[in-house]
């Protein structure tokens, strides 16, 4: 199993292997060719509601991912084809965040590895 997360403005490498967008909104300034990104799955970023609620704040973020943990056990066939990605080879979750602790992706990422492994 390989799950990497990465800002999305870093520099593409090649051990990236499938680089996947995990936020909602395109991330500003940056083209599409130049992301490299092989997919974005909009539908795998945190609600809209959630991300509001959040903002960001260190004190929610037990409860975010809590929250946020709820809405991916709803989402289960794009889980299992990254499950299945990643069991496969490289995979980098991609985000815009400059909050490079407590975001989304780092967030995607525990919950993707608690089920690899289990």
């Amino acid at each position: 199993m390989a799950l990497r997360i990465k800002r999305v403005y870093d520099k593409a490498e090649k051990a990236d292997g499938v680089r996947v967008l995990v936020d909602r909104l395109w991330p500003r300034g940056v083209s599409r060719e130049k992301a490299e990104i092989d997919r974005w799955l909009k539908e795998i970023s945190p609600s809209t509601e959630l991300r509001t609620w959040y903002g960001h704040d260190p004190a929610r973020w037990e409860e975010f991912k809590a929250r946020y943990f709820r809405e991916l056990d709803q989402r289960d066939a794009v889980i299992g084809e990254l499950v299945q990605q990643a069991r496969a080879g490289p995979v980098t979750l991609l985000y815009a965040s400059t909050e490079k602790r407590i975001n989304n992706a780092v967030a995607l990422k525990e919950y993707l590895e608690k089920r690899l492994n289990g």
